[in-house]
């Protein structure tokens, strides 16, 4: 009998779903082959780019690559699901188009898998890059510190459902190794759409099983002015209506479940922030009347919020106006709510915007 006891190592399955971002689509799928952890098939599901990235992906020349192109746009959700529905690795784990991964994050994550059953998840920290590639070093302290993990620490969780729901301390998308045959895709609803990162840490924390939490930061979230979470919180309407849409459907559901009674109140309070949320977004697509209603709904289940409010006022205003005002509502508000030295950093990028404000030509 031999004496060799080599372990073969379980395949992991890597998920990069694309759509034109080609000059970062190369640096996630180099950080994946790059891997120290080697046994992988990376799944890269092209949404039916504009330009083709079967080029790019081919130039690596790595037999471990299967690349799929869509021959329409199924939607983000359709493509990343696609993803996770045709893996066959014993271990799956997504890696955005734009983000990247360090050398070692799959072989200090897996093993930990490995040698807990009762796992369902394992995750790190992260840090938070720019459009460049360049550290933000004080965006990711930040970054920690907002979703709680500079309060974890290393080892197991059970019933982690304020962990994984209430602080999102999980970066599901950019930083996890799930244990494949406990996930069932098809449980996570289309409804969810670009929250699927936000249900997927719901069906992980009602499992029954554990979470695992390295605190080491193995993975890099970029963050630029294209990424939904972006769009979403600036101008684009189209994104804030999807958004919110998603937000309104996870929290009723999260809302109903009776294992989450004891966070029903904060579920519903963002289930009504949603509500405010979705109706700016009409409002700014000039949908008036059914931004209307869901201001009103907002207003109905709570006493009072300035925000749905004046956002209620402002859709009797004139849109170019209304437009301006919103600005400024969104300055108060984060004035009032962001430290000193937070604010600091941002009056200055918002000062030429306020002083550009412009009163229509008729009013003098």
């Amino acid at each position: 009998m031999s004496n060799n006891s080599e372990v073969v190592q379980p395949l992991v399955s890597v998920i990069i779903p694309t759509y034109n971002r080609p000059q970062y689509l190369k640096q996630a799928i180099a950080s994946a082959v790059r891997q120290t952890y080697q046994n992988l098939e990376i799944i890269v599901s092209d949404n039916c780019s504009p330009e083709n990235p079967q080029g790019i992906v081919e130039s690596f020349g790595d037999t471990r690559i299967k690349f799929v192109r869509h021959p329409e746009n199924i939607g983000m959700f359709g493509n990343q699901m696609y993803g996770f529905k045709i893996a066959s690795g014993k271990y799956v784990a997504s890696l955005h188009d734009d983000d990247l991964w360090h050398e070692d994050f799959l072989a200090k994550l897996v093993p930990i898998l490995e040698a807990h059953a009762e796992l369902i998840i394992a995750f790190s920290d992260q840090y938070i890059i720019d459009a460049l590639g360049n550290i933000n070093y004080s965006g990711t302290e930040a970054n920690t510190r907002g979703f709680k993990r500079d309060t974890l620490e290393q080892g197991m969780y059970k019933a982690f459902y304020k962990m994984g729901l209430l602080y999102k301390s999980i970066p599901t998308a950019a930083a996890c190794v799930f244990r494949a045959n406990l996930m069932n895709w098809d449980n996570i609803p289309a409804e969810v759409g670009g929250l699927w990162d936000v249900y997927l840490s719901y069906i992980c924390a009602t499992s029954g099983y554990a979470a695992y939490y390295y605190p080491e930061r193995l993975t890099y979230y970029r963050a630029h002015e294209q990424t939904d979470t972006m769009l979403s919180g600036h101008r684009n309407a189209e994104a804030k209506i999807r958004k919110a849409k998603s937000e309104l459907f996870c929290y009723q559901v999260f809302m109903e479940d009776p294992r989450l009674e004891e966070f029903k109140s904060y579920f519903q309070k963002q289930w009504l922030e949603a509500n405010t949320t979705l109706g700016i977004g009409l409002l700014r697509n000039q949908q008036v009347l059914e931004a209307r209603s869901y201001f009103w709904q907002a207003l109905s289940k709570q006493k009072f919020n300035l925000r749905t409010i004046a956002a209620l006022t402002l859709s009797f205003i004139p849109q170019p106006l209304a437009t301006k005002f919103f600005d400024l509502l969104k300055f108060y508000i984060e004035w009032v709510s962001c430290k000193k030295n937070k604010f600091a950093q941002k009056i200055n990028s918002m000062k030429k915007n306020i002083i550009n404000i412009n009163l229509p030509q008729s009013i003098n």
